[in-house]
């Protein structure tokens, strides 16, 4: 390996996105920003660093173990790269925003980086875009802002979409005041998470069998959203349970009342990557597409889960690099040669009429074999656009 070769290696988790991939990602990104416009979500922009003490306070309180941080020269304070957006719209909206009407919509897009990747998602640098809605908290919100999604993913093109949906509240409402330690709450969780039924049967003692029970039941009526519903409403659920259930079926018709196509699926005992939400959580996936297209739900801006501060809010984001794979291949661009001859004018009506053109810069060259290495599917001869026939060249 050469020295170049060794300092152009990246770290783990990086990588160049060379053309086309990034021209297409750039026009995916556009099209999914005008959806949202065209709904009344109002474009922002947060930066990508803030001060430490700002980024990891709130609902940005669990990204702590993901963030870059460093010493920002000017102020002596210490700076961190953002790990996710969605703290950063809820900063806006509480400090620069909080004056404004509401509910408050708002969308972004950017990139973000991490300290380490996961088994779905390796990148540690990724591209979000999404959508917040603050300032509501209707359950009318919540299929808002799902079906807006939904709806964006599937104009892009993406084929068998499916949302699943989750309340992670609910498995705190069913072991309510049960006597079993924080470390045996802790254990269940984890369980619930692994889908381990066996390891949820053990914990019988702590948290008592009627409990164990309906957990069980929870965890074993995952799936379509009509017959799990069904199933939780058959479980004696607790008062705060069976609300929460209820609270589920709403936004599940409502979401079906307004995209009756979209798949959809409830698992009552989700909670991974849903740390800080307070309602109504939803995951998207594509078939035979590694990983989730994009993930939200609710929770409280510039407040915790545990404290239930803050203004109820709405949202999602989407990853770009997921939606990328579960798209078609973009076509290849019809990019058409013209030589240094041609004026300026002629090579601008060309664009106009939909053309790339590539400009040669020497005068007197060969141009076809010109337009030919340098990938061109056309070149401009005789004041008319020719076809080269080397559409299968780089």
């Amino acid at each position: 390996m050469t020295d170049y070769e060794d300092k152009a290696l990246l770290p783990t988790g990086m990588a160049d996105v060379l053309a086309p991939d990034a021209g297409f990602e750039a026009s995916v990104l556009a099209r999914l920003m005008e959806w949202f416009s065209k709904r009344g979500y109002e474009h922002i922009e947060p930066p990508l660093i803030e001060f430490e003490d700002g980024l990891l306070t709130g609902i940005g309180a669990g990204l702590a173990e993901q963030t870059f941080r460093m010493m920002d020269p000017v102020s002596q304070r210490m700076m961190a790269v953002r790990a996710d957006i969605t703290p950063q719209v809820a900063r806006i909206a509480q400090a620069r925003l909080a004056k404004a009407p509401r509910p408050l919509r708002l969308a972004y897009a950017g990139q973000v980086f991490r300290v380490r990747g996961t088994q779905l998602r390796p990148e540690r640098q990724f591209t979000q875009v999404g959508a917040e809605l603050i300032g509501a908290s209707e359950p009318a919100a919540d299929a808002e802002v799902i079906v807006m999604a939904a709806e964006a993913l599937i104009d892009l093109g993406v084929r068998d979409l499916s949302c699943d949906l989750g309340l992670p509240t609910m498995v705190v409402a069913v072991c309510g005041d049960s006597p079993a330690s924080p470390e045996a709450r802790a254990r269940v969780r984890h369980a619930l998470d692994r889908k381990d039924a066996a390891a949820v049967a053990e914990l019988s003692a702590d948290f008592g069998a009627d409990t164990i029970r309906i957990l069980s039941a929870m965890l074993a009526a995952a799936g379509p959203a009509a017959e799990t519903l069904d199933a939780l409403g058959g479980l004696g659920l607790g008062s705060a349970a069976a609300a929460g259930r209820n609270l589920l079926a709403d936004v599940a018709r409502r979401i079906h009342a307004m995209s009756p196509d979209l798949t959809l699926t409830v698992d009552p005992v989700e909670n991974r990557g849903f740390e800080y939400h307070t309602g109504v959580t939803f995951t998207f996936f594509a078939a035979g597409v590694r990983g989730e297209l994009g993930n939200g739900g609710r929770y409280q801006a510039d407040g915790t889960a545990e404290s239930g501060d803050g203004e109820p809010a709405t949202g999602f984001t989407l990853f770009m690099d997921t939606i990328l794979r579960s798209l078609p291949a973009p076509n290849r661009t019809e990019r058409v040669y013209v030589s240094a001859a041609t004026p300026a004018a002629e090579a601008a009506k060309l664009r106009a009429e939909g053309w790339t053109t590539v400009s040669g810069l020497a005068e007197n060259e060969n141009a076809k074999a010109e337009a030919a290495r340098l990938g061109c599917s056309h070149m401009l001869a005789d004041g008319e656009v020719q076809e080269l026939g080397n559409r299968d060249k780089p």
